[in-house]
């Protein structure tokens, strides 16, 4: 008995703003096999192999804005032309492709030593990115950060158990960005135009 053959579709992707494809991929293959196996772009993680950890955390950018994608369960043609960003994206680089800076995201957990093994941190970097974004948009109320960052990073699992230095990482990160908080920022303004 012979095994059938793999059936295959052209895939073509825009990660971290370059294109690639149209590739022969699998019909069955997870995003993130693309990634590591097609591409090389490893730092998206394969942790769970359920979506339960939010390791394999990708972003996706459409008309609605930046979203999470879990990309060990969705499979990869389900991306075919969109816009995605995985961790490798996040960094300015140089034209050699040298790291000139970290993203604010990745510099405040570097900062705070966020992460220990490191190993959910692309899915916590993704969560952060997406939140910060979507409170440049529409900003919220000083008394709303706590319950927001909780929404935001409470899916994603550490194994670790570093949840606290993430979540200290994140609302330090809120509260100095311009334009992310409407009490802060309104405070601010009135300090600064007293006499």
């Amino acid at each position: 008995m012979s095994a059938s053959p793999i059936r295959t579709r052209p895939l073509a992707l825009d990660i971290n703003g370059r294109r690639h494809g149209p590739l022969e991929v699998p019909e069955d293959m997870m995003l993130v096999d693309v990634l590591h196996e097609y591409l090389g772009l490893t730092g998206t993680r394969f942790g769970c192999g359920q979506g339960v950890c939010r390791a394999c955390t990708v972003i996706v950018d459409d008309e609605h804005g930046p979203r999470e994608v879990r990309s060990c369960i969705t499979g990869a043609h389900y991306f075919n032309g969109k816009r995605i960003r995985t961790v490798e994206g996040h960094a300015q680089r140089d034209e050699d492709g040298a790291i000139k800076a970290l993203s604010p995201v990745q510099q405040a957990f570097l900062d705070h030593f966020s992460f220990q093994c490191g190993y959910c941190t692309p899915g916590f970097v993704n969560a952060a990115t997406v939140l910060l974004e979507r409170l440049a948009k529409r900003p919220i109320a000083h008394s709303e950060i706590e319950a927001t960052i909780t929404d935001a990073l409470d899916p994603h699992l550490c194994r670790c158990t570093g949840y606290v230095r993430y979540y200290q990482a994140v609302k330090e990160l809120v509260l100095k960005t311009p334009g992310l908080v409407r009490g802060a920022d309104a405070a601010r303004s009135r300090r600064e135009d007293a006499p």
